[in-house]
């Protein structure tokens, strides 16, 4: 009897230390193992459950997407160690933004990163983005080899997308207009924000 006790316990224990193992690994395939942010993976699927409670409350969401301005280059002036580096810190400026519980943050892929905004009007993602921008600009990372005029440090563009998203609304209706209005801004001369809604 006390066999079997010992047993049932050993095995309770075995299933408990399994299943913080499986929420460790969960935890890790959705995160980005250099800045710590969400992954694409995650942000695909957390963008399709916002854009379903949205659409149930009726309410607005915005998405941002920003893009590290000259990237590239910057790897190629200073090495790709200190590209690391410098998306570690435009990472904690733009954690630092992200203050509500429901927004969240996430790495898109290369230098670009992403915001889902719930509940959240074009002014005000405007507001965030902006904040992001201007704290990027005042760390004062410096960047000799950016297309940037009149300016030799690490800057931001960025694209925001505000919607109302009914039935039929999917997660590229408001991914594709944050990354045209992206790409406007990278167009306008980089450092700089432009809006869609």
């Amino acid at each position: 009897m006390l066999e079997a006790i010992q047993l049932n316990f050993e095995k309770e224990k075995e299933i408990e230390e399994r299943i913080k193992v499986e929420a460790k690994l969960q935890h890790l395939s959705r995160q980005d193992g250099l800045t710590g942010f969400f992954n694409r993976r995650h942000f695909d699927e957390s963008l399709l459950l916002e854009l379903r409670r949205v659409q149930r409350e009726s309410s607005e969401l915005s998405l941002a997407m920003l893009d590290i301005d000259s990237f590239k280059l910057y790897n190629d002036t200073y090495g790709h160690q200190q590209g690391d580096d410098c998306l570690k810190t435009v990472s904690k400026l733009i954690q630092k933004a992200v203050q509500r519980s429901g927004d969240l943050a996430a790495r898109f892929g290369g230098e670009e990163f992403a915001l889902i905004l719930p509940n959240t009007k074009v002014e005000s993602a405007y507001r965030i983005v902006e904040s992001i921008r201007e704290s990027i600009i005042a760390q004062n990372i410096p960047h000799k080899s950016t297309e940037v005029n009149d300016l030799s440090r690490v800057s931001i563009s960025a694209g925001i997308a505000t919607l109302k998203p009914d039935s039929h609304t999917t997660a590229s209706d408001v991914i594709e207009p944050a990354d045209s209005s992206l790409y406007q801004a990278k167009a306008d001369g980089r450092n700089r924000i432009v809006s869609h809604s």
